[in-house]
């Protein structure tokens, strides 16, 4: 069975445990960078994270673009949208077809 986890503040997170993922609350970069350094290299092909925990851990997500797995979705927080999740959508379409989307 695939494995997915969920990684970012408890508050935005939890009801994808009620989903079947796997759920891993960490609430700054301290918490979450070698967390999601094991869950990357273990057996979660699909990782989800808050954009706002993305945001401060940049570098560390950037060292695993190039490879096929895992692949690192971002997703709000109970604060809201900082848009970075649509906008990494949009990157990797372009990269993928040579061309920009518009979403309406």
């Amino acid at each position: 069975m695939l494995k997915v986890a969920v990684i970012g503040d408890y508050d935005s997170i939890y009801g994808f445990g009620a989903l079947g993922l796997d759920i891993y609350p960490a609430e700054d970069k301290a918490e979450a960078e070698p967390l999601f350094r094991k869950l990357a290299d273990g057996n979660y092909p699909i990782i989800y994270i808050t954009e706002s925990l993305a945001e401060q851990m940049k570098e560390e997500i950037e060292k695993y673009k190039e490879k096929v797995t895992p692949a690192v979705i971002l997703i709000p927080g109970v604060m809201g949208n900082t848009g970075a999740g649509v906008q990494g959508v949009k990157d990797s379409v372009e990269q993928a077809i040579g061309s920009d989307i518009v979403f309406g």
